[in-house]
């Protein structure tokens, strides 16, 4: 049995990661820790093979008060983690960073690919924080202590936060759409909890840019999202002309339509971690939503 520890109480990625593992649950023995005060400190690690990092804050805000708060909890945080883990045995840490490391910036007009020569280069405290993590605690590895970082790009799923519940909401609300020819990498939570269960299955150590097999076109992705809910929903070129000049000095709308892509090779891996392609993940993601939502108004 491999004993994993999970720290980040709650965390999005963390409860996913627990169940899906918990479905083999003779394999995998699972602890989470909440990382929200100094209790964390007096916890024997040495009851664990794997720490899998997830606690940190999130890309929420810009506000220059917070930049301090940011290096504390996604900085220091990890590095004082994975020191307690090496000190007390622990074989494998796994440090959950992020593609914003190499900066935030994709552009409507135009493509962004990264492949393995590009350095990284934050351009927000966000991902500064995360990359000086990474260095941090990639000091530590040595033949016992194997260090594994994680780099996905935007992930989604049943409970994401961020830009897919905001398109999802747009795609059951909207009759038009427009029709933009971009490419995202993206990676659904099924996918990301496989990479991380073979992670661990294999010791791997090193630097991994798990991605969906397909990069994601965001039109077709919000025309699939309709069609989960039996809902019709037009594309439509026309706002292309006006969102492209828009993509200059207006930052939502490289959100929404930005491209930004991993080159392919990059995240290949040995084993299939991907569950099925992009339209099989929409449904699944969707089910799964109305479920939940159907079951909090029969509550």
């Amino acid at each position: 049995m491999i004993n994993i520890l999970i720290t980040g109480a709650n965390s999005y990625i963390g409860t996913s990661l627990e169940k899906w593992l918990g479905k083999d649950s003779g394999k995998y023995y699972i602890d989470t820790l909440d990382m929200k005060d100094n209790e964390w400190k007096n916890r024997d690690f040495s009851k664990y093979d794997v720490v899998f990092h997830v606690a940190g804050i999130a890309h929420v805000s810009t506000d220059p008060k917070m930049e301090a708060l940011y290096y504390k909890i996604n900085r220091d945080l990890t590095i004082e983690t994975a020191k307690k883990a090496k000190t007390d045995g622990v074989r494998q840490f796994i440090f959950m960073s992020s593609i914003i490391v190499y900066g935030d910036s994709s552009s409507i007009n135009k493509k962004r690919v990264i492949d393995r020569s590009t350095v990284p280069h934050p351009t927000n405290f966000y991902g500064n924080s995360k990359l000086q993590a990474e260095e941090g605690i990639i000091l530590l590895e040595n033949g016992k202590f194997k260090i594994a970082v994680v780099r996905p790009p935007m992930i989604y799923g049943r409970g994401s936060k961020g830009n897919y519940p905001r398109l999802a909401r747009m795609a059951q609300k909207l009759p038009l759409f427009p029709d933009v020819d971009n490419e995202r990498s993206m990676l659904h939570i099924d996918n990301l909890c496989e990479f991380i269960r073979l992670l661990i299955q294999n010791e791997e150590k090193g630097i991994f840019f798990p991605q969906n097999s397909e990069y994601v076109n965001t039109a077709k992705m919000v025309k699939l999202i309709a069609e989960a809910h039996g809902k019709k929903i037009k594309l439509t070129k026309v706002f292309n002309p006006v969102l492209r000049i828009m993509g200059n000095f207006v930052g939502v709308v490289n959100k929404a339509f930005g491209n930004l892509v991993y080159e392919k090779s990059m995240s290949e891996y040995g084993e299939n971690y991907r569950a099925g392609d992009l339209k099989e993940s929409v449904r699944v993601t969707e089910v799964a939503e109305l479920e939940t939502t159907s079951k909090k108004e029969t509550m």
